[in-house]
């Protein structure tokens, strides 16, 4: 038996990330039932699947750092809220777990209630939930009340609460839809990693690769020992001369080390490229602390051409009069 953990309860956006996985996994094999009415499969070799749902995002990097769980479904980013940033921190600070694959999901939000339900004074969800649903729960007039996941938010429910969640909520916990595609932004995405051990990363990476995707993510994690002017732009250098695009780049603090970062980067190739490897040996030689976080086939779209209703409001572009460039850019 394959053990699968991802954030609970049935009907997170995370179990449908676990689904999805284990289909994709399944290749010809039979996959899983549809979301919320069975979580269990088979992998193509045969080996039973079963997606177990846990508490907290933490019980899946501990579950699977040591050995409970053979993978472990998280989510890591969202394309409205960013990083999440308990996944992130849990990744950069285990040892012992690496991604090896990812899952990117369209996020869409259906608005739920109790049959029968009373004067509807609240409205419930993940707190990235409510975020991305902010119109809807401006105009419902009720208060947001943050709970621990969307599914939860869906199956705890009272008969004074609008739950926000999936759709397949509405079915798992037998609530009425009171509107669908609530969220603020259609189209928003989530990107969901698979971790396993370190330790088993390499014959999953392995057989990835005698599947021949034709794009590759690297996750780092890095931290400078010297710190000062030209950190950044010596890293960022470093794999722009090498060829190598960086897709992402954020920083998070070195717990207790007031003043001090981790950089956490994604470069759009593989470790094992000499490109890659040639930059890694560089910023080693340099000084610098570097840790693997995952490596995965890319499943979004890496090069996706950004549209003006993608940028910040408020921004100004090549082409701007004189009078917008000056409010935009309060440089007059």
């Amino acid at each position: 038996m394959s053990r699968v953990a991802y954030l609970g309860p049935e009907g997170t956006f995370t179990h449908q990330a676990a689904v999805e996985w284990v289909r994709s996994q399944a290749q010809h094999a039979a996959g899983p039932a549809s979301p919320g009415t069975s979580d269990r499969a088979e992998r193509p070799d045969g080996v039973p699947v079963e997606l177990v749902p846990v508490q907290a995002v933490t019980d899946v990097y501990a579950g699977v750092a040591s050995g409970a769980f053979d993978q472990g479904i998280v989510a890591i980013e969202s394309s409205v809220e960013g990083y999440v940033v308990p996944s992130l921190d849990a990744i950069v600070g285990s040892e012992d777990v690496v991604a090896i694959d990812e899952v990117v999901l369209e996020i869409t939000f259906d608005a739920f209630v109790r049959p029968g339900h009373g004067e509807l004074t609240e409205v419930t969800a993940h707190p990235h939930g409510l975020a991305q649903c902010q119109g809807f729960v401006t105009r419902s007039g009720a208060l947001p009340v943050p709970a621990a996941s969307n599914a939860a938010a869906c199956r705890d429910a009272t008969v004074h609460q609008v739950a926000l969640g999936p759709s397949i909520c509405g079915e798992l916990y037998g609530l009425d839809l009171l509107e669908a595609g609530v969220e603020d932004f259609h189209g928003a995405r989530t990107r969901f990693l698979t971790i396993v051990r370190r330790d088993r990363a390499r014959d999953a990476l392995a057989a990835a690769r005698a599947a021949g995707p034709a794009q590759w993510r690297t996750m780092l994690a890095l931290t400078p020992l010297v710190t000062g002017p030209g950190v950044l732009a010596r890293i960022t250098q470093a794999f722009g001369a090498g060829g190598v695009n960086l897709s992402s780049l954020i920083t998070r603090p070195l717990k207790a080390l007031e003043g001090k970062y981790v950089f956490v980067l994604t470069a759009d190739a593989a470790p094992w490229e000499p490109a890659v490897r040639e930059v890694l040996e560089g910023l080693l030689a340099a000084g610098d602390s570097v840790k693997t976080l995952g490596v995965f086939p890319a499943r979004g779209e890496i090069d996706e051409a950004l549209s003006s209703d993608h940028v910040p409001v408020g921004s100004v572009g090549a082409g701007a009069g004189a009078d917008e460039l000056d409010r935009g850019l309060l440089w007059a």
